[in-house]
């Protein structure tokens, strides 16, 4: 039955996990990889199937062996080429946490700026995720927008910096308030 879960979870069907969740199929079942459903539905950007799992007491804090998090998972698809906001506001407003580190010290702010999804990042921005935060290696989410020269990605989180009192040289001011940031995306609208 935990197949069909999971193949249920990755199409977004939502009739047939309600279906499969209601003959007893186990919501914290894992596959090989150690993921599941709601990883593999949250990564598809299936925003009805996350509310059904989700509903059905699917833990929103679980991880994979190499760390990943449903909200990991739906801040950036490498297959599809963006990340799904609405996912990632279902999966926050259940509790999921915006700056939960997977391998390496990656968050999923960082996963939104390396590849270059604006819209995750900003909404990622507007709601609390850690802007400064650096990974193992000491690269924050701009250095990573940086390396692929994504210039909205960048102007966003430049801007949070400077609202977190970050200077142009990348210095940090003690002597400013530290608010929380609120950016604005105006360069472009994007096609996802």
């Amino acid at each position: 039955m935990s197949q069909e879960l999971f193949a249920a979870a990755q199409s977004g069907d939502t009739a047939q996990l309600k279906s499969l969740l209601d003959a007893g199929a186990d919501h914290a079942a894992v596959n090989e990889a150690g993921e599941t459903a709601l990883m593999q539905a949250a990564h598809a950007g299936h925003v009805a199937a996350v509310q059904v799992l989700i509903a059905a007491g699917a833990d929103v804090h679980a991880t994979s062996p190499q760390g990943w998090t449903a909200l990991a998972k739906a801040a950036y698809n490498g297959d599809t080429e963006r990340g799904y906001v609405e996912v990632i506001e279902v999966l926050h407003e259940a509790g999921a946490s915006l700056d939960a580190r997977i391998f390496f010290g990656i968050t999923p702010l960082m996963l939104a700026a390396g590849g270059g999804d604006a819209a995750v990042v900003e909404w990622l921005i507007n709601n609390g995720a850690d802007a400064l935060a650096a990974n193992e290696g000491g690269r924050t989410a701009r250095m990573m927008a940086d390396d692929k020269f994504y210039v909205d990605v960048i102007n966003l989180l430049h801007e949070a910096e400077q609202q977190l009192g970050v200077s142009v040289d990348g210095s940090c001011s003690s002597t400013k308030s530290v608010a929380k940031p609120q950016v604005v995306n105006l360069m472009k609208q994007t096609s996802h």
